[in-house]
């Protein structure tokens, strides 16, 4: 029957044909990051120079990336899965030094290729050199979060570059839509157009992606089936960037700030088990999609080549690499005054006790401006023509550009990154060892309260007495461990005795409850980040597995 279907819409033939395409795809992502892991270099920059290898084998079919594909299958998932795992606290408290990147970074990367273009491209104008701006300008959160965080940054650093590059596609999406509008028609959009779009496209957006949250977690709650829970949130972030889009506003932060929601949630929402196996669904998917991302970057090099043919080639390439060095210029020059500023304002004006980041953590934090498929997607949704009819001017030239800015951003300054951290001494320090033992001490200090008063409410001839000693004697001996500063603790307890085990369970959940409430309480009042939270309640939600009720 399948076979049946499937020959209706495609020839058999050339059904096997794509699936021997996608089983091929499948191993080679898999033996480059496993080559990638034995190397100890960052799995993206690997699978990117992997799919130019491959590019190059004749009998290999050109597999074209087609924008639309990319915005409504590839990013929807990525966007909402990093940020599911971004912690809300960190991004609402490093809001000011993300929004000075996301808004005032692109604004000038636009302009500074706009006006530099002309000098360095021939035949570009500030029109087209603004177009080839807006196209480079936002990093993507695809490939620093799938590099960054394998290299050892600070966590303070990534919550900042993480932030930026959830938030600037919006404004890089919207800059290209301005000036893509400045060449197709000729006609330049007024400021507050061009201020009321922005408003939309932020606004909405965001509130967008809170209302297909909300919905999402009433639907969830009664729900009890793990795999029908893991089912809603897989169709989540498709539900928020298409209500996004619908409205004419950022689907891509409409994903966002969903993801955002969902992960704020997760913890009242899911149960322990859904929780769990989301986990590993959706790190599964994440790798996955970022696999063939990253393969397919590298094989768009046939896409790219054709229009390149009749060019200069010296010349070609002497100006890709001027327009990536010009980028890491501009970024570098926006960085510091910018960082100044930031600072300032969140000292003077939020009253926010922060350090003034120092210099080399600076010069990293300019490094980081990796380019990725959002890049490539945005070249190759530049129109064919424009409205009178003559083909958009230099389009071919502006996706070789962006394509070479990829490469040499995930390759060159995606390398080079872990030897910049180590050179400048910026190296990642577990911030949330001092809040993980407080938090620990907290939810153990609540969970033995509760015990006492059980064992008030336990008459000395109950059967619950002995289990509820054995209960104090194991909470008792993790809090001492943690007190001590040991990490490392242990929910088993005296195995010569033998309690009534499905007590022992009933209890042992009850007290975990208490844990898990204090933790969400510890969240409310802000002395507990996500980080931490989501890394104790894991140890809940494993004890859960391993003591069900009965």
């Amino acid at each position: 029957m399948a076979d049946a279907y499937a020959g209706k819409w495609m020839p058999e033939s050339q059904l096997h044909f794509v699936e021997l395409v996608l089983v091929t795809l499948v191993v080679f992502v898999a033996l480059l990051a496993a080559l990638a892991a034995k190397m100890k270099v960052p799995y993206p920059i690997m699978l990117v120079l992997g799919g130019l290898a491959l590019s190059f084998v004749p009998i290999f079919p050109n597999i074209s990336l087609r924008p639309d594909f990319v915005f409504l299958v590839i990013l929807p998932p990525l966007l909402f899965a990093a940020a599911l795992q971004t912690s809300w606290r960190e991004f609402r408290f490093n809001l000011v030094s993300i929004s000075m990147l996301a808004f005032g970074l692109v604004a000038f990367t636009v302009a500074g290729v706009a006006i530099a273009a002309h000098f360095f491209l021939a035949g570009f104008d500030w029109r087209t050199g603004a177009v080839l701006g807006a196209v480079v300008s936002t990093t993507d959160a695809i490939a620093i979060g799938a590099i960054a965080k394998r290299i050892g940054l600070p966590q303070s650093l990534l919550d900042v570059i993480e932030g930026e590059s959830l938030l600037n596609d919006a404004t890089g999406l919207l800059a290209l839509e301005f000036s893509v509008a400045l060449v197709v028609s000729g006609t330049v959009p007024s400021v507050w157009n061009g201020v009321g779009r922005l408003i939309l496209m932020v606004f909405g957006g965001i509130l967008s992606g809170l209302i297909v949250g909300r919905v999402v977690q009433t639907l969830q709650r009664p729900v009890q089936g793990t795999a029908l829970q893991i089912m809603i949130s897989l169709a989540t972030p498709y539900c928020a960037y298409l209500l996004g889009e619908g409205i004419h506003a950022s689907g891509v932060l409409a994903t966002v700030a969903c993801g955002l929601y969902v992960g704020r949630r997760a913890s009242t929402t899911f149960t322990s088990e859904a929780r769990l196996e989301g986990h590993a669904v959706w790190s599964t998917i994440d790798f996955i999609l970022n696999g063939f991302v990253f393969i397919l970057i590298g094989l768009q090099l046939p896409t790219v080549l054709p229009g390149m043919r009749p060019l200069n080639w010296p010349h070609m390439l002497l100006a890709a690499a001027f327009l990536s060095l010009l980028l890491i210029v501009l970024r570098m020059i926006w960085i510091f005054p910018g960082a100044r500023i930031a600072n300032l304002i969140r000292r003077k004006m939020l009253g926010q006790h922060i350090q003034q980041p120092s210099r080399n953590q600076l010069v990293v934090l300019g490094w980081s401006g990796l380019r990725g498929v959002l890049t490539l997607a945005a070249a190759l949704s530049l129109p064919e023509n424009t409205s009178s009819g003559e083909l958009f001017p230099h389009r071919d030239m502006i996706l070789f550009l962006a394509f070479s800015v990829i490469v040499v951003t995930l390759v060159g300054q995606g390398l080079s990154l872990p030897y910049l951290t180590r050179r400048l001494n910026v190296c990642a320090a577990n911030n949330t060892s001092m809040e993980e033992n407080a938090a620990r001490h907290a939810l153990l200090s609540a969970a033995l309260e509760e015990l006492g008063q059980m064992k008030e409410q336990a008459g000395a001839s109950d059967g619950r007495q002995r289990v509820l000693e054995l209960l104090d004697h194991t909470y008792t001996q993790r809090l001492e461990a943690v007190q001590r500063e040991e990490s490392r603790d242990s929910e088993a307890g005296d195995t010569e005795r033998t309690p009534d085990m499905q007590t022992f369970s009933d209890l042992a959940s009850k007290l975990r409850n208490t844990e898990r409430a204090e933790l969400l309480r510890l969240q409310a009042s802000g002395r507990v980040g996500d980080i931490t939270l989501r890394k104790l309640e894991r140890e809940l939600d494993l004890l859960d597995l391993r003591w069900p009720l009965h």
